[in-house]
């Protein structure tokens, strides 16, 4: 076993990991902790940050959260399709059409069904 063979795996994972975790700890150590009623208000989630966790809340924005991923998600699928086009031909092109058109069926769906809307 050679261990230059794995020097390039071993640095990618060692900066990743200080990528990763380097600005959380720099955040922890150097970041102020002055907590207020205004920090400690309800955010995006719609409820009180310390109130009982058993109480009834609005899954409207939970939903909204799901549906924004799962939307969103297709771009994941299209760059790399975009990028390998040339490659893959008529066969790959209309196969990301119906993949396209299935979650456009899905979208219409959602936007009928009232699913997007915040009242």
């Amino acid at each position: 076993m050679n261990l230059e063979q794995y020097l390039p795996v071993l640095l990618f994972i060692l900066v990743g990991l200080g990528v990763g975790v380097a600005p959380q700890v720099i955040g922890w150590v150097l970041g102020p902790n002055r907590p207020d009623p205004a920090k400690n208000s309800p955010y995006e989630c719609g409820f009180e940050a310390f109130e009982d966790a058993r109480m009834k809340f609005d899954v409207r924005y939970y939903l909204v959260a799901i549906l924004f991923i799962l939307f969103d998600l297709e771009i994941a699928f299209l760059f790399p399709w975009a990028v390998s086009l040339k490659d893959i031909g008529p066969l790959g092109f209309w196969s990301v059409m119906v993949f396209l058109g299935i979650l456009v069926v899905g979208f219409v769906y959602e936007w009928k069904k009232g699913a997007l809307d915040w009242e």
